[in-house]
């Protein structure tokens, strides 16, 4: 980038990644009173991003063309008028739902959360959606103790293995699907992988408790899968469904999923079976308990400050290959992570 020429990725319309573009700017962005400007250096990807870039996200109502990237971290460029809670050069970071994938943005200083310095950028991004995600279902969604057991489904995913980390700092046995591929990462991070495509995870998971069942399963596959994760659960289990991989990838249709949701919500609270469930989604719980999502995101950034967590950063890329990106995310082909490095 030479002078005051910088980028952002937009999508032009709904669909899939031909339609995302890089786009040149020939001036920077200049905060209003209230505003931070920054300079952004690395955003996440995942599968998130793919619902939105397809349409599919409710809680995004922008028409294209807009820029994707649901999270970001980055460093104070510029203050507007009034703001004094923070200076250039300052470390911030903001789940933004959109906007992230860009060198330069503007957003209201009372949004963004505080980071320490001297993190990786890289690993700092993976604190703001995958592991405070991870982080809030295991403590806010959960009241789990060391030595019980979990059931994680997509495990070799971004928020995935964030749950398998954090599942083991808390001293947790968890289990993981996964593709066979994937099975090296899962065992990395102390988990006991299973392999979907060829063992039923119901009947594995009955063997290796001894017919008990978990205390927590979750599940961002989808309505069809929620039926099963369900009967894994120990008396005084938990389900947590948290998203719908499979409607993304048309493996299952909306019908199925809203069933699903009949259940998760309302059908399943009604059995006399002591089981619980509900359906997670951040920036629901983000809007209803601001102060504690920019504590728990806070809480995670000090711990990879002080090395106690390691994300699983499949790999860094330049901005210009967020299509490319989104490809291997649409394909399921990614472990761990894919981080855009939006100054190269």
């Amino acid at each position: 980038m030479s002078g005051t020429t910088w980028q952002h990725v937009d999508i032009t319309a709904f669909g899939g990644p031909d339609n995302m573009k890089v786009v040149c700017e020939s001036a920077l962005p200049l905060p209003t009173a209230g505003q931070l400007r920054v300079k952004v250096l690395t955003a996440g990807t995942g599968f998130t991003d793919t619902i939105i870039r397809q349409g599919q996200y409710v809680d995004v109502k922008d028409k294209p063309p807009f820029t994707l990237g649901y999270d970001w971290f980055g460093v104070v460029d510029a203050v507007g008028e009034g703001v004094t809670s923070f200076k250039p050069g300052d470390y911030v970071a903001d789940m933004s739902v959109i906007g992230g994938y860009t060198q330069y943005l503007c957003v209201d200083a009372e949004q963004v959360i505080p980071c320490p310095d001297g993190l990786n950028p890289a690993e700092a991004v993976c604190m703001v959606l995958s592991y405070t995600t991870a982080y809030q279902m295991l403590t806010r969604e959960c009241q789990l103790q060391q030595g019980d057991s979990i059931l994680v489904h997509a495990a070799g995913g971004a928020v995935g293995t964030a749950l398998l980390e954090l599942g083991r700092e808390m001293g947790l046995t968890v289990y993981g699907t996964a593709s066979k591929g994937k099975h090296g990462l899962l065992e990395h991070y102390g988990a006991i992988p299973i392999d979907y495509h060829t063992e039923d995870f119901v009947e594995r998971i009955r063997q290796q408790t001894s017919g008990k069942g978990v205390q927590a399963v979750f599940d961002t596959i989808g309505g069809g899968y929620w039926s099963r994760s369900y009967q894994c659960l120990a008396k005084g289990g938990k389900l947590v469904g948290f998203g719908a991989l499979q409607l993304t990838t048309g493996e299952e249709k909306l019908p199925t999923l809203l069933m699903g949701f009949l259940k998760i919500m309302l059908l399943w609270k009604l059995l006399p079976d002591g089981k619980a469930s509900s359906f997670y989604n951040i920036l629901g719980r983000r809007k209803k308990k601001p102060v504690e999502f920019k504590e728990d995101v806070a809480t995670l950034m000090q711990w990879l400050k002080d090395g106690k967590l390691k994300p699983a950063i499949a790999s860094i890329r330049p901005l210009g290959d967020a299509a490319a990106v989104h490809r291997q995310l649409d394909k399921g082909e990614i472990a761990g992570k894919v981080i855009l490095d939006c100054q190269a």
